[in-house]
């Protein structure tokens, strides 16, 4: 199982993005399931229809329909964690749809996750690890 944040997604969709071969890479040959929180799929619907174009976003939904992206909806007791961590990272500011990734990597206890995004994720502490393994 592979956490993915939405830059990952975006980026491999991207082909002219500067980190587009790497994230074809990573999420081709990543451990299935690649793992997502629901707040992930709105924030890559948008990026890819408003910066791609329709066919980019239909293409990824497909993928979450093939089961290829499995989305996890946030738990209840889970959305106090985001509003935590939200809090605990206005300073950068962490953003809900970050905070989320965190709180399903926490609920899975993964320590690995698939994000861009260092200068959000290096710093967050989560709760089951000391620090995230973060990749590309």
């Amino acid at each position: 199982m592979l956490i993915v944040d939405a830059g990952p997604l975006y980026a491999a969709a991207a082909t002219g993005d500067r980190n587009h071969g790497r994230c074809v890479e990573l999420l081709s040959g990543a451990e299935r399931p690649l793992v997502v929180p629901e707040l992930v799929v709105t924030e890559v619907t948008y990026l890819l229809a408003d910066r791609i174009g329709p066919h980019a976003e239909l293409a990824f939904l497909g993928s979450v329909a093939r089961g290829e992206v499995v989305v996890e909806a946030v738990l209840e007791p889970e959305w106090a964690r985001i509003a935590e961590l939200a809090e605990q990272y206005l300073d950068l500011p962490l953003g809900a749809v970050d905070a989320s990734v965190v709180a399903l990597a926490e609920r899975y206890r993964a320590e690995v996750v698939a994000t861009l995004d260092l200068r959000h994720f290096s710093v967050v502490r989560p709760r089951h690890t000391e620090a995230f393994t973060l990749v590309p």
